[in-house]
């Protein structure tokens, strides 16, 4: 992708509304808040399942041997950080990765707090309420295989841990066994789901980046068929034109219109890198485009006066009223120079409600088939058909032996 396309991409994104802060880049809009979505639900599941385990833990008979003091610290203040973390969105990652290590570490090293085995009671170990969150921390810091990993690990080693403590007595089997295939099922479909939404986030973000892709593309085409037109009418109106009158001047009229067509020529190759010319956006009004078109006239010689109909007085913006100019001089010099003037007379309606200006070019020349005009003949296709269209106007020409009518109309609408 080229610098162009690249910059028409990101000017599409920026239409698509994003939140006050941490916005993500093309390609992660959904992916991205379902991210922090899952983040804040599971801190806020860690303060419901962390008030049952802290209950658990201090209601533990003393004495409270040093290291089990050490491990139930460090695993209550790791869960501290990472509800604070994954709520406010500020290092959630690195704090959640921080208490599913610190976890699974101190249940490693829980047996060691006992001297004697113990049997499983009727009521669990504090730790019991944090297995699965210690998966769902998981969920916020890892990759999906180490999330299934902690899925699987953290409830088996809470399982051994609990083992070593009572002994590996044959009566602790059952409590044990329910206890880690409540923690398998409820880790593993927690991992599951959330696999599961973050993939659909993904899709949407890829449908979502195909969709700006092609805009941009589309963007881009028509920007390159719009400079092509503007190239083409350039060359047509400026310099073909200019050339060919200056050819087939014999008159003093067709001198003249030589003359200013030269003048015109040098002066938009003067310009051409310059968007004034077609881009300007003060506003004018219909009679100001027919006041355009009658000065046009009068530099090619042809003194005629533009009849002026309807709201005359509608506003047109800067843009639209120079392309619908430059079309409708651009019949005229075609009149002037296949017709000799005869008969040419030209019109310009205003419309109102919606905004409207029509303009009707006419001459009692020769006329020509519009259907055989040679696909290099830029004067109809490019300079007058094409420029309209730009707009979303329309230009309708009509020619036989009685002469020609074309017709220039455009109608305004939110684009314009």
């Amino acid at each position: 992708m080229n610098d162009r396309d690249q910059a028409v991409l990101s000017e599409a994104w920026r239409y698509i509304p994003s939140g006050k802060s941490n916005a993500p880049g093309i390609g992660s809009f959904s992916r991205t808040r379902v991210d922090r979505m899952i983040a804040f639900l599971i801190g806020a599941a860690c303060i419901v399942h962390g008030a049952q385990a802290f209950g658990a833990a201090i209601s533990v008979e003393p004495p409270v041997p040093p290291v089990a003091i050490v491990i139930t610290v460090a695993a209550f203040v790791a869960l501290l950080a990472t509800i604070l973390g994954c709520l406010v969105n500020v290092l959630a990652r690195p704090l959640a990765a921080i208490f599913a290590v610190v976890y699974v570490v101190g249940l490693m090293f829980w047996p060691l707090a006992y001297q004697e085995p113990v049997l499983p009671s009727a009521e669990s170990l504090w730790q019991f309420y944090l297995v699965d969150i210690a998966v769902a921390a998981a969920v916020v810091a890892f990759r999906l295989s180490l999330q299934f990993v902690w899925a699987i690990a953290a409830p088996i080693v809470y399982g051994a841990a609990r083992m070593a403590i009572a002994g590996f007595d044959s009566e602790a089997w059952l409590p044990v066994g329910f206890e880690v295939s409540f923690g398998l099922l409820l880790g593993g479909a927690l991992v599951a789901m959330a696999w599961a939404i973050r993939s659909a986030a993904s899709n949407v973000d890829a449908v979502r980046t195909n969709a700006v892709r092609s805009y941009a593309d589309a963007a881009a085409v028509d920007a390159a068929e719009n400079e092509r037109v503007a190239v083409a009418a350039l060359m047509h109106d400026s310099v073909l034109g200019a050339l060919l009158a200056a050819e087939r001047a014999d008159t003093p009229r067709e001198r003249t219109l030589a003359v200013t067509m030269a003048r015109e020529a040098m002066s938009g190759l003067a310009h051409a890198d310059s968007d004034d010319a077609d881009t300007r956006d003060e506003n004018t009004t219909v009679s100001g485009i027919a006041d355009e078109i009658q000065a046009a006239a009068k530099e090619f010689g042809i003194g005629i006066p533009v009849e002026r109909d309807g709201a005359t007085e509608v506003a047109v913006t800067g843009r639209v009223a120079r392309v619908l100019t430059l079309a409708a001089i651009q019949a005229v010099a075609n009149a002037v120079q296949h017709a000799g003037g005869a008969g040419l007379s030209v019109s310009v309606r205003g419309k109102e409600a919606p905004t409207g200006v029509s303009i009707l070019i006419t001459d009692a020349g020769p006329g020509f088939d519009v259907t055989k005009v040679p696909g290099d003949r830029l004067g109809v296709r490019g300079s007058i058909i094409a420029r309209v269209s730009s707009i979303g106007g329309h230009a309708d020409i009509q020619s036989n032996s009685d002469g020609t009518v074309i017709a220039i109309e455009w109608q305004g609408g939110d684009r314009w």
